[in-house]
């Protein structure tokens, strides 16, 4: 389908060109969405009486974008999920988790400006790169760890993806018998000690007879 753009569009064409782009792409998004219009002369002649107002609204959105992009520039969010000792996520961060994680924050960012190939799926520090405009980009970046105790480590460098990392070198140490169990301490043999109490109350029994007698 021919259109014609009524804003810039990255990777596709700036205001007022004409692309030829899928059908489906035209209808479910940049027709719904206003941000383009069929290429037909009725539709030339309306464009090119809003161009105006058309290049007026996107310098106020691209000004609102630019102040956003100012404020995130170089921020870090903490993002706590539960993973396993490799880093593992036990689930994903999306696009959406990290649009929600910002709007909480109270910045105004909508999922589809979120620049991700797939889910965030380990624990570590991850750059965002957050399409604000088609002319205003910035990039974020997500500090996920199983703890904010750990997102403050990892914060100073360290990588978190195993038990060593994670508990300290020694944690195999640690886990040794030894240290659970005293070997100099002094253990009595079972079956002995039984004898010996049997021997005993054998020895009482037989003084208490003796006195009856």
């Amino acid at each position: 389908m021919q259109v014609i753009l009524l804003e810039r569009i990255a990777r596709l064409g700036q205001m007022g060109e004409e692309v030829k782009v899928k059908d489906g792409f035209a209808r479910n998004f940049l027709l719904p969405q206003g941000k383009a219009l069929r290429a037909n002369d009725a539709n030339r002649k309306k464009f090119e009486g809003q161009r105006v107002q058309l290049e007026a609204r996107d310098l106020e959105r691209r000004t609102e974008a630019q102040s956003v992009a100012d404020k995130l520039d170089g921020k870090t969010f903490v993002v706590v999920r539960a993973a396993g000792e490799t880093g593992q996520l036990y689930g994903s961060v999306s696009t959406r988790d990290i649009a929600d994680i910002l709007t909480g924050e109270g910045f105004s960012v909508a999922r589809n400006q979120v620049e991700l190939n797939q889910p965030i799926k380990a624990i570590g520090l991850i750059n965002v790169a957050l399409a604000l405009h088609p002319e205003v980009d910035v990039t974020i970046t997500l500090n996920i760890a199983r703890s904010t105790d750990e997102a403050e480590r990892q914060a100073r460098g360290e990588t978190l993806t195993s038990a060593e990392a994670i508990y300290g070198e020694d944690v195999n140490e640690n886990a040794q018998p030894e240290n659970f169990f005293d070997p100099d301490a002094e253990f009595e043999d079972e079956d002995a000690g039984e004898a010996e109490e049997g021997a005993e109350a054998a020895a009482e029994e037989g003084s208490d007879e003796e006195e009856k007698s």
